[in-house]
């Protein structure tokens, strides 16, 4: 029985379209391996502390020295990577925030990630985990674009999971999600209509794909 570990962080708990692809994805997997687990971390509605001094140091001293607020501060990061750790595939929603991630998100990446353990080497403990990033933009920083190379958010998290965590990372991408509610972008409904509806389609798809191969017999 394999288990899913569905991170949310949007700040917006209605008409969030990072949400409502991660909700298509979420019940696509279900549908496709209903013994499946689903663990869920919503890091828009209860944010995880941001990496601390008695973080990082607790990782370099022996469980038996740490100081109460190391102890406190690395209990908080072994939950994380534990939970991480323990997800057969994982699905993130990341809605691009001033050409970049969510903080909250910065703050679990940051949590999660400690080299000689789940980063740093090709060999993690998380190594070949199927991650899939399901970005949201209001406009348009696809390839070939005019604000292309303003495209931080996906292009980060891509970098930091495969070449921090040598994790398998999939994107899916819905652009023009503010062409309906911002005049600026009026002409692009259309548009950002299509694209929506293309990567709800996308992620049913790669929720089904990644549920059919944790569900495969292995091979003998």
């Amino acid at each position: 029985m394999a288990t899913l570990l569905h991170i949310d962080s949007s700040a917006l708990s209605q008409g969030s379209v990072s949400r409502e692809l991660t909700a298509t994805y979420v019940r696509e997997w279900q549908a496709a391996h209903p013994e499946g687990t689903v663990v869920r971390r919503d890091l828009g509605a209860e944010p995880v502390p941001h990496l601390t001094e008695a973080g990082i140091t607790a990782a370099f001293v022996p469980a038996e020295h740490r100081s109460p607020e190391q102890q406190a501060a690395f209990a908080l990061r072994e939950e994380l990577m534990t939970e991480l750790e323990q997800a057969d595939a994982v699905v993130i929603g990341a809605p691009m925030y001033n050409f970049s991630i969510p903080s909250p998100l910065k703050a679990w990446l940051d949590q999660v990630i400690l080299v000689g353990r789940t980063g740093g080497a090709p060999d993690t403990t998380v190594a070949g985990k199927h991650v899939t990033v399901l970005a949201s933009r209001g406009g348009s920083y696809a390839p070939g674009t005019p604000r292309a190379d303003a495209e931080f958010a996906a292009r980060y998290l891509e970098t930091a999971l495969t070449g921090m965590m040598n994790v398998e990372v999939e994107t899916v991408a819905a652009e023009f999600t503010l062409a309906r509610v911002n005049p600026a972008l009026a002409g692009f409904i259309e548009a950002g209509d299509a694209s929506k509806a293309a990567a709800h389609e996308q992620a049913g798809q790669t929720a089904r794909k990644v549920a059919a191969r944790l569900t495969e017999p292995a091979a003998v």
